[in-house]
């Protein structure tokens, strides 16, 4: 079986999970358009490619896939998941299975004003949205939300661009600095993330990781701790089948006087995911069952409570002498 990974990034471990478990007889394929993204150097083979944005990027793709005999396709970055998801035909026309939600449904995920109003209409617990900064004014007087609030792009990703604002003044400001804004009520609750897996044959939702966020930095989860509620996980469940998601998904969640809100739901491996494999929770094998034709046994929760996860930096040195770097 063979695996192509786009935006490998420092998704170092991503990639290591894959090489182990497609074994002697497979290999992964990396792609990015920097020398520097030290994943890329773990796999057995590295394209380095333009940016998503410049013309003729799909077409360099679908030749990689095309020259390595690419079973299985996906990318660690949001930007890039619209592009599998709306030229999948193209994929498969090749033989190869990008592993990704329908098109709509990502297109959804990475708006999230669309999001919002697609979990209001399911009835499930989430913040308050809003995109017009008078419908938001309004909302105050009224007494329906209050400072703090956060103030975030509508497609943004990463934790960009994002600001805790406590006053009218400040709101003003950024939405003269910045376009497409959203103001987003502020949770102010437990936060956990939530590592999903529905199987791209049966449609099922087969596993469910969920940790207790400890500690953030830059966007992501720093320190967790491994969690287990049978409320939370018939919650998740119900809502990936409804919506229709294949393949691995990332969920943020808060807790708030017992009830769950989600957050936000991005269509790929999160930066957490780590946690989720050293407890047990192999989503790889799960993809390479799929590809091979498999449906995968349900299994969720099947991991133990209270380990943690605690990241610490690393370094990747490679002697690049007479290579032009690509930033």
């Amino acid at each position: 079986m063979n695996i192509l990974i786009l935006s490998a990034g420092t998704r170092n471990k991503v990639v290591q999970y894959f090489k182990k478990e497609v074994g002697a007889e497979g290999k992964v394929v990396a792609a990015d358009c920097s020398n520097l993204a030290p994943a890329v150097y773990d796999a057995d083979k590295f394209y380095l490619v333009s940016r998503i944005t410049a013309p003729g990027y799909l077409e360099s793709i679908l030749e990689i896939c095309q020259k390595e005999k690419i079973d299985g396709v996906f990318s660690l970055i949001d930007p890039e998941l619209s592009i599998l998801a709306k030229e999948k035909d193209k994929f498969l026309s090749i033989g190869t299975t990008p592993i990704i939600s329908p098109y709509d449904l990502v297109e959804t995920c990475l708006d999230k004003y669309r999001m919002y109003r697609m979990l209001c209409a399911m009835q499930i617990p989430t913040g308050k949205c809003y995109v017009e900064k008078e419908a938001f004014y309004q909302a105050v007087e009224e007494g329906e939300i209050s400072y703090p609030v956060f103030v975030k792009p509508v497609k943004g990703s990463a934790s960009i661009n994002i600001s805790k604002v406590d006053s009218r003044e400040e709101i003003d400001l950024l939405f003269r600095l910045y376009d497409d804004l959203m103001i987003q009520e502020y949770m102010d609750g437990q936060e956990y993330g939530a590592d999903v897996y529905i199987d791209m044959i049966s449609g099922r939702c087969t596993s469910v990781f969920v940790k207790k966020k400890i500690k953030m930095r830059a966007g992501e989860t720093d320190k967790s701790v491994s969690f287990k509620d049978e409320k939370l996980f018939a919650m998740l469940k119900d809502f990936v089948e409804k919506c229709g998601f294949r393949g691995m998904i990332d969920i943020d969640i808060f807790e708030i006087g017992g009830t769950y809100y989600i957050s936000e739901v991005n269509p790929r491996f999160g930066g957490g995911y780590p946690h989720a494999y050293a407890c047990g929770v192999n989503m790889p094998k799960q993809v390479l069952a799929n590809l091979a034709g498999e449906e995968n046994p349900v299994t969720i929760g099947a991991y133990p409570e209270s380990v943690c996860m605690m990241k610490y930096n690393e370094i990747a040195i490679k002697d690049m002498n007479g290579v032009e770097l690509q930033i």
